[in-house]
């Protein structure tokens, strides 16, 4: 199956001609993408109607679809009761993606800053798999948990982290946002070199046949040193910040790979996925 590409939520340009999520679908076929992620950052406020009209809606245009769960997650809090409470906004996220037909759900993995990073991470790694375990009770076993990789420094969310959550259940995959790996590290990415060893500790951590599917976000973000990612730009305006796409759609389509690439680009996220998948069917 080749790579699919769509935008996180509703572009300036759509919202500008309509009015409804539903009609994002339509609107994305005829653009030419076949992926939509549903935002619930703010929270999950889904009706059953939204819900079902969209998964309908999503269907017939051949658009497949994720959902990207609220931001203020912390799977690594130092307090029981928010952990705890990020749990129930996995299990909400979970509810919304089976009503809409989403397969995936993303996930923020919270803050290192009061404590070590390898206890943070073992406070995580806690959280998510007691979330998982609760997620297959309540029937939402076949939903993915996508956690994903950070932009600042002091979240936790390094890709090693990420590829440590994702070990802990064979369903996990994760959600590589190469502009937040690019800002964290300050503009780590140049090219080719520096995607292939990402790609290679993700075989190396999870095996060929997830790493071939990862879920993944991709913008080019502004950053400031020591803190990280500032705010997402987009390709057209991008003020110098990366990474470069072109490297990454090259390594893809020469390995075969299925993943599904997400576009946080601020405003025209439809049109940069555009850009990227008609570039990647170029090299394919």
């Amino acid at each position: 199956m080749p790579a699919r590409f769509g935008p996180a939520g509703n572009s300036d340009s759509f919202s500008a001609k309509y009015k409804s999520t539903i009609q994002a679908p339509g609107y994305l076929e005829e653009l030419g993408l076949d992926h939509y992620e549903y935002q619930c950052g703010r929270g999950v406020k889904v009706t059953d109607k939204t819900a079902f009209a969209l998964r309908d809606k999503a269907k017939e245009h051949n658009i497949s679809l994720s959902l990207h769960a609220p931001y203020f997650i912390s799977l690594s809090s130092t307090e029981a009761e928010k952990r705890d409470n990020s749990i129930n906004y996995i299990l909400q996220s979970c509810d919304a993606a089976q009503r809409l037909g989403a397969q995936r759900i993303v996930i923020h993995s919270g803050s290192c800053a009061k404590i070590s990073r390898e206890d943070a991470l073992e406070l995580a790694k806690d959280t998510i798999t007691r979330a998982r375990k609760s997620a297959i009770e309540q029937g939402f076993e076949n939903v993915i948990f996508c956690p994903e990789t950070m932009g600042k420094v002091n979240q936790l969310g390094n890709l090693y982290e990420v590829l440590e959550l994702c070990k802990l259940d064979e369903t996990f995959l994760p959600c590589v946002d190469f502009g937040h790996l690019n800002a964290r590290e300050f503009g780590y990415i140049k090219g080719k070199a520096e995607y292939e060893k990402i790609i290679n500790d993700m075989e190396n951590a999870i095996g060929t046949d997830r790493t071939k599917v990862f879920h993944s976000h991709f913008s080019k973000i502004m950053f400031t040193q020591p803190g990280g990612e500032k705010k997402h730009l987009t390709f057209d305006d991008n003020q110098g910040f990366g990474p470069d796409f072109e490297p990454l759609m090259e390594i893809v389509a020469k390995k075969n790979m299925s993943p599904i690439f997400v576009c946080e680009s601020a405003g025209t996220q439809d049109k940069d996925a555009l850009t990227m998948k008609n570039y990647y069917l170029s090299v394919r």
